[in-house]
């Protein structure tokens, strides 16, 4: 087994619970904007929509579609448009809100407290490379008290590209300092993390949180995070 010194994490649906806590804030939302009355009665079907607007609207974004600004008001605007509310104003209002909730939500997945001290412990050098915005992204690392366990943060908005691209793996090890050889990403997204690894060179687990079949070939693939103390 390869002697690693320095591990990159993605941040959200790997180690900080992204559909948890967006739930989260859209239910603070759905009552703080009264879209009960403007919009639908239905919470979960209004939640649904959501995910699936993200979902798509996400993809676009990474493959330089659309604009991040664009991202983050029409997954609001699409969702409402499924309900017959073509409010553009209202969308982009809840847009900024749900910003502004969301990073302040703490819900982590099972273990993620327990491996990066387990993993600090070590002495292991331990990173993010994320997709997210940068203000965003470090309001959910410090809101979630996870701060002190990086020595560096990378976002796509930082390094100017976005995961599975070269690039922003290329700038992680300029930044940090690390060597391929001696590096590992976790993620949970075999496009973005997975892939993304594997075009830089960099061995990389695969945190298969929902059973999910791929005919990608990760160096390692867990199912939970505790699993992690089998190979680090």
């Amino acid at each position: 087994m390869p002697s690693y010194k320095h591990i990159f994490f993605d941040l959200d649906h790997t180690l900080w619970d992204f559909d948890t806590n967006a739930k989260a804030s859209l239910i603070d939302i759905f009552g703080e904007f009264r879209l009960s009355e403007k919009v639908t009665p239905d919470f979960d079907a209004f939640y649904q929509k959501y995910l699936h607007h993200n979902k798509i609207l996400w993809e676009r974004y990474q493959n330089g579609f659309i604009t991040a600004e664009e991202l983050k008001w029409r997954r609001m605007w699409r969702t409402m448009m499924e309900f017959k509310v073509g409010d553009e104003v209202l969308a982009k209002n809840i847009s900024a809100r749900f910003l502004e909730i969301l990073p302040v939500k703490d819900g982590m997945f099972p273990h993620a407290y327990e491996i990066l001290e387990y993993l600090k412990n070590k002495n292991y050098q331990i990173h993010l490379i994320t997709n997210g915005f940068e203000k965003t992204q470090w309001s959910k690392i410090r809101n979630s008290k996870i701060d002190h366990f990086f020595t560096h943060v990378i976002t796509s908005e930082a390094s100017n590209s976005m995961k599975p691209e070269k690039e922003i793996f290329d700038f992680a090890m300029n930044q940090s300092g690390a060597l391929l050889h001696e590096s590992i990403m976790i993620g949970d997204n075999l496009d973005a993390d997975i892939q993304g690894a594997m075009n830089a060179g960099m061995d990389n687990i695969f945190v298969n949180h929902i059973d999910a079949t791929t005919d990608k070939k990760p160096t390692y693939t867990v199912t939970h995070l505790k699993e992690l103390e089998n190979i680090l």
